[in-house]
């Protein structure tokens, strides 16, 4: 790998520290109350706000893998907007291409009307695409996020197939429109609203230790697959035949849960099989993330849509449709937005997918999420249940040692142990979020340029903060 790849020092004033590991390593314990910042920031922003309750940070620069904070703290970032920065924070091929487009004074948004930019962005992606995708393939660009282009994904299910259901999984986030809500695995956001899109069937995600069949192994597996071809063939289900299924090769929002492969290839087959659209969702999960261009790849399988945004878009708000075009059958305005057209976005999504290209970003984020997982796997802790995941996108599992295991031998999943660690590591200079049931597992979701010698250091400051919270009886439910 070139030297682009990492945390560049970048010149300071006022004797701040660099945006380098050597800075960061002799930093002490951050300290973490007392912005004013933060303070007014409670006060005026609505309840709604997530991240700062659990991320007290006030941010003023970053640079690669590098976050500092107003107080000149620094921080590895290993949430990268969830997954948004796959380059990391001002990387010079996406800050030079906002810069050229600025220059060459292109309109900054332009409907859906063609740009040279778009034109390069379209075909950019179309060489990115596996197998024989992109000789059939169509794009959509969509609306600001994730969530708007499962919306259109949905539509066009529905339009081409003419029917009107959707089967999603448990455990399954698409975004938060009422629409995507109805396709979610998580009850909190969804209690509150009442009905939302009718018409969706849920299905259990397959996991191989916590089965929710109760079986585990290989034998969930075909105990999954079984479920939903009875469902499928048997005219007494009560399950109409849907227009489409959505799921996600690694459910992100789940606590990195990658869906096995083989049960990956036999939903392919099942939907053909059945003439039902699959759609996968590659809004986190692609662009190299998992070790391939897109998570689906590692299955072997082609879908009929893909969902795409985050870093797609270099940073800057993106989504498009990638699908096959015997779906095509739509109207003129049948999907819309007026900032699908957003220029700085494909001119820093155009340079992400050619870095990713050029650089092998894939296969740098296989070589060192096996290094990362191999390293958190390794950790001696009673309180880690499961190190899971698939290239930089990888989740720790958090149990409590001293609780009853269920009939599969997993220990009770322990969210306030997950949380103190969280904030364990935020002092320790490692920015990570929890998700998962019960906000039980710490999630990796660095950069993809970050580097072997960070990795290690990651590992460390984790390691420092696990053995501090299982020394920890103060927090909220411990012992």
């Amino acid at each position: 790998m070139d030297a682009i790849v990492s945390g560049q020092p970048a010149p300071d004033s006022a004797g701040l520290p660099g945006f380098d590991l050597a800075s960061f390593a002799g930093q002490p314990l951050r300290q973490l109350d007392g912005n004013e910042i933060l303070e007014r920031q409670a006060q005026r922003e609505s309840n709604a706000r997530s991240y700062p309750r659990r991320l007290p940070l006030a941010l003023a620069e970053g640079r690669g893998i590098y976050l500092r904070d107003t107080a000149g703290q620094l921080y590895i970032d290993c949430l990268a907007a969830a997954g948004t920065l796959a380059l990391g924070h001002h990387h010079p091929a996406t800050t030079s291409a906002i810069q050229r487009a600025l220059a060459d004074g292109l309109p900054l948004q332009t409907l859906d009307l063609a740009t040279p930019l778009k034109d390069r962005f379209v075909s950019t992606l179309f060489e990115l695409l596996p197998g024989t995708i992109a000789g059939r393939a169509k794009i959509q660009f969509c609306g600001t996020s994730g969530a708007d282009a499962v919306e259109a994904a949905i539509k066009l299910a529905k339009t081409a197939t003419g029917r009107h259901t959707v089967v999603a999984f448990s455990g399954a986030y698409h975004g938060m429109t009422q629409g995507t809500l109805s396709l979610m695995g998580n009850l909190g956001p969804k209690q509150p609203l009442g009905p939302l899109l009718p018409g969706v069937q849920f299905l259990p995600f397959p996991q191989l230790k916590r089965c929710p069949l109760g079986l585990g192994g290989e034998a969930g597996i075909d105990a999954n697959l079984q479920l939903l071809d009875t469902l499928l063939t048997d005219p007494e289900s009560g399950v109409v035949k849907p227009a489409a299924v959505i799921v996600e090769a690694v459910q992100g929002e789940a606590g990195a849960l990658p869906a096995p492969p083989r049960w990956l290839r036999g939903l392919r087959e099942l939907t053909r099989r059945h003439g039902i659209v699959l759609i996968l969702d590659e809004v986190q999960a692609g662009m190299g993330r998992t070790g391939r261009p897109f998570a689906f790849e590692h299955a072997g399988i082609e879908p009929d849509v893909i969902v795409l945004s985050k870093a797609i878009g270099g940073g800057l708000p993106l989504s498009v449709l990638v699908y096959d075009e015997a779906l095509d059958t739509w109207q003129p305005g049948a999907h819309a937005g007026t900032f699908r057209g957003n220029q700085l976005a494909m001119a820093a999504g155009t340079a992400v997918m050619e870095t990713l290209r050029s650089e092998q970003l894939d296969a740098q984020a296989e070589a060192v999420g096996n290094r990362l997982h191999a390293a958190l796997a390794n950790l001696d802790s009673p309180m880690i249940g499961e190190v899971r995941g698939l290239g930089l996108m990888q989740g720790v599992e958090i149990v409590a040692p001293e609780g009853e295991p269920d009939a599969l031998g997993n220990r009770p999943l322990d969210g306030n142990r997950a949380r103190a660690l969280q904030r364990a590591c935020l002092q320790r200079g490692l920015i990570l979020e929890v998700g998962g049931r019960h906000s039980a597992t710490l999630r990796f979701l660095p950069p993809l340029i970050i580097q072997a010698e960070e990795i290690e250091v990651v590992v460390e400051r984790f390691a420092g903060a696990v053995a501090e919270v299982a020394g920890c009886t103060d927090f909220p439910g411990a012992a």
